[in-house]
């Protein structure tokens, strides 16, 4: 296998362990990224973007990251917070007033950031694959939508309706959808191979997306026995959890793997990026790149405070989240990640998150869907130790 890019000597422990995700866990092919203090320091790719043709991995090679397109989202939201265009603590329904029906009318942006709005289902109007092909608006859906708890009484994971129900925000305040907005105003001025609905001319560049090597353990949970109670209740149709998941998206792998999927606007599950952007994304986050600094040290404090912890009334397991972002403390995150942390990952094994004491942003995006339902399995948990091992040495 050939490991192509560069890598400062000091890290040089993360080269040998992307070469150990090809030689010892199956990886198809895959890059990852990691900024230190605003400077690239590793910048590495390898394997084949399509098992089938043979189509080897580049630089630019975009691959579908899932959910961690959440993060590109709450990027978004927290830029215009950031420039006053937005009040994270205002009601979602003075900016959307027909949010406001089915008892909604006190929920705040922060409670979504926070997954405590308990707007979790769209059972009622479920996504559908060819309903996102045609651009249909699932913003209807939303508004339409009854809370499944008090909003802040509580949290749990808003896996579909997280990336939808901010982008119906972002319109009303800029005109744009949440691709457009990110595209013109954070991914455009930055130069990031980071989208959130794949322009066609892009296509040729994007990875093909291969079931996880043991697709039977995903539905059984044996792969992380604390990951039991999740996977029990993905399995039963009558669960919050069914409902909020698999019953509110009619999207299963094999559409998730047409690469006309990509095209979809979906901000909660279909972004696609190469890892050297979504690293530099997450680095714009806390610190200047090219001049740019997406939101100033405070916001990026609150994308890492804890503001939600327990048990996710979702995943029926424990949770824990910032503003907008996954934060150490829960099974989707890196073990080694230190406090202040923040990122996001995905069920097609992506990962990305900033450290701002640290002054780290990381990415990994492969092919190969993670056995775990939103990542964080070994390949990425070995990976991000072997950047704080880099920096300790």
């Amino acid at each position: 296998m050939t490991i192509s890019g560069t890598n400062a000597s000091d890290f040089d422990a993360v080269r040998e362990c992307f070469e150990r995700n090809f030689s010892e866990r199956g990886e198809v092919g895959a890059a990852v990224a990691v900024l230190y203090k605003g400077e690239p320091v590793v910048d590495l790719w390898g394997g084949v973007a399509d098992p089938e043709s043979g189509q080897p991995w580049r630089r630019d090679t975009v691959a579908s990251i899932a959910s961690t397109t959440k993060a590109m989202v709450a990027i978004s939201v927290l830029h215009l917070a950031d420039r006053g265009e937005l009040d994270l603590d205002r009601p979602v329904a003075d900016h959307w007033p027909a949010f406001a029906a089915e008892d909604k009318a006190g929920i705040t942006l922060r409670m979504v950031l926070t997954h405590r709005s308990g707007v979790v289902s769209l059972a009622h109007q479920p996504v559908t694959y060819q309903g996102l092909l045609d651009g249909t608006p699932v913003f209807d859906a939303i508004a339409t939508a009854r809370p499944q708890w008090t909003p802040d009484t509580a949290h749990g994971y808003h896996g579909v309706t997280f990336g939808h129900l901010l982008s119906a925000v972002i319109e009303q305040v800029t005109g744009q959808r949440a691709g457009a907005y990110f595209a013109n105003a954070i991914a455009g001025p930055l130069g990031l191979d980071c989208f959130i609905g794949l322009p066609a001319a892009e296509l040729p560049r994007l990875a093909k997306l291969v079931l996880p090597a043991d697709a039977e353990s995903v539905q059984l949970g044996s792969q992380v026995p604390g990951l039991l109670p999740l996977y029990e209740a993905l399995g039963a149709p009558d669960s919050l959890t069914y409902q909020a998941l698999y019953g509110s998206m009619q999207i299963g792998w094999e559409e998730a793997t047409d690469p006309k999927f990509a095209l979809a606007e979906a901000p909660s599950t279909d972004g696609t990026a190469s890892a050297a952007g979504l690293a530099k994304l997450f680095a714009a986050t806390i610190g200047e790149v090219d001049g740019i600094r997406l939101f100033g040290p405070a916001l990026a404090a609150e994308a890492g405070r804890v503001q939600s912890s327990g048990t996710d009334q979702v995943l029926r397991i424990r949770t824990d989240w910032g503003l907008g972002f996954m934060v150490p403390g829960g099974p989707f995150v890196p073990h080694r990640l230190p406090a202040g942390s923040f990122g996001h990952g995905g069920a097609t094994g992506s990962f990305a998150f900033a450290d701002p004491a640290g002054g780290i942003a990381f990415a990994y995006t492969p092919n190969r869907g993670s056995e775990l339902l939103e990542g964080n399995d070994l390949r990425v948990n070995d990976l991000v130790d072997a950047v704080y091992r880099s920096l300790r040495a």
